[in-house]
């Protein structure tokens, strides 16, 4: 028996109609604090600036992009020009966006699993690590936890 082998060009082609659908627009779901804060809270932990430029961008747009620029206190080319992306945006530019979309950026431990467990146990100190700790008994930075920026949603 023959093995048959595979030909892409056997495939049959589908035609897809798609004159009854829409285009995907992320803006017409983010009507709320709480969908909002949530939306930009996940653009977030990919760690990708032009990611979360785009999920402000949508943002503004369910929002009204002159309604965003007039209260973030920027012009209405300049916004459009950084959510094109490309452009190094300013911390503070990104601040007064979030605060003119309603949320703002908080800073929280960000929770490891071996953080939890060393902290949830109660074990006895060893001398070499309560000498480590600072003279008023808080630990060293070695011990701290690695901060992670997260957003919240502000009540107007």
């Amino acid at each position: 028996m023959t093995e048959a082998k595979f030909n892409p060009k056997d495939m049959p082609i589908l035609e897809l109609n798609t004159s009854g659908t829409s285009r995907y627009e992320a803006s017409r779901f983010l009507d709320n604090p709480e969908a909002i804060s949530a939306y930009l809270a996940e653009s977030m932990k990919e760690n990708d600036p032009e990611l979360l430029m785009r999920a402000l961008s949508e943002v503004a747009k369910a929002q009204g992009v002159n309604k965003v620029a007039k209260d973030a206190g920027v012009n209405r080319e300049s916004l459009y020009k950084t959510f094109k992306g490309g452009v190094k945006t300013r911390y503070d530019t990104i601040r007064k966006l979030m605060e003119a979309v309603g949320v703002e950026l908080t800073v929280q431990p960000i929770a490891s699993k071996a953080a939890a467990v060393s902290w949830s146990v109660a074990q006895p100190r060893k001398a070499s690590k309560a000498a480590a700790a600072k003279p008023d008994g808080r630990p060293t930075a070695k011990a701290a936890t690695k901060p992670r920026a997260t957003t919240r949603h502000v009540g107007a």
